[in-house]
């Protein structure tokens, strides 16, 4: 594992849950989750070979650091890839051709419940897009794509959308704020609705959302008239068709 970031870290705790064993290459890091292997420079490893190398470093970083790794990939090997915006043709050129396969994941990885977007160049053989699949099922949901345009589609919906659940919950607080209550009831109201509600709607023979959010708004109620209020002028459709477009576009700037 080259580089050991936040993201790269939070992984690694879930990976290792798989038996394999890991080394991690960073000679900024201090200390590293056990059992992995902690080295700061490449000439620590002597002559080993790997039968995966992870490239968890920053995409800026990839064409100077990455090509002294290529010889370190043992035969049948291949390279997983997180490093955000990196296309899978320039890791492998990178990689003196090796199969790459690309993951997108987003933050709540790091608590098991992440959704990863997965992408396998052609010269990946089924065994390796199966053990990169396991891998980052170990921290939640993935979802296979036939190709990087579409990755980059994940990654304005599942990599970016943290963020925009964090904003939408922020937003809800600081209006049940301004009704009188505290910042600590806001808070805890506002993540237990939400948290509820999707557990709700994620269980097994759940119906569409549709029908639960009928579910709990009689005519003339409180709930429909917080609905007409949020979305019946489809403002908050249109902001989220927006977001999504915004966040590809420059995911396809980043390529």
């Amino acid at each position: 594992m080259i580089g050991c970031g936040k993201m790269g870290g939070a992984l690694l705790n879930h990976w290792m849950s798989g038996g394999e064993n890991f080394t991690i290459v960073d000679p900024a890091l201090e200390s590293a989750p056990s059992p992995a292997r902690l080295v700061s420079d490449l000439n620590s490893l002597g002559q080993e070979k790997f039968d995966v190398v992870i490239v968890a470093i920053k995409p800026q970083m990839i064409d100077d650091v990455l090509p002294d790794y290529a010889s370190r990939l043992a035969d049948g090997g291949y390279v997983l890839s997180i490093a955000a915006g990196s296309a899978a043709q320039r890791i492998a050129r990178a990689m003196a051709g090796a199969p790459v396969v690309r993951v997108m994941p987003n933050l709540p990885a790091a608590v098991g419940q992440g959704v990863s977007g997965l992408y396998a160049d052609p010269e990946a053989n089924a065994d390796q897009r199966a053990h990169a699949a396991a891998m980052m099922e170990r921290a939640g949901t993935v979802v296979t794509v036939d190709d990087e345009d579409r990755l980059d589609r994940v990654t304005a919906v599942a990599g970016s959308g943290p963020g925009y659940v964090f904003e939408i919950a922020r937003a809800y607080i600081a209006a049940a704020q301004e009704q009188g209550f505290s910042a600590e009831d806001a808070r805890a109201m506002v993540l237990g609705t939400m948290a509820g509600a999707l557990a709700m709607a994620m269980e097994d023979g759940a119906p569409d959302l549709e029908t639960l959010r009928n579910s709990v708004t009689s005519k003339g109620g409180t709930t429909a008239a917080g609905l007409s209020a949020l979305n019946g002028d489809e403002t908050l459709s249109g902001l989220m068709r927006a977001t999504l477009q915004a966040a590809y576009d420059r995911a396809v700037e980043l390529r």
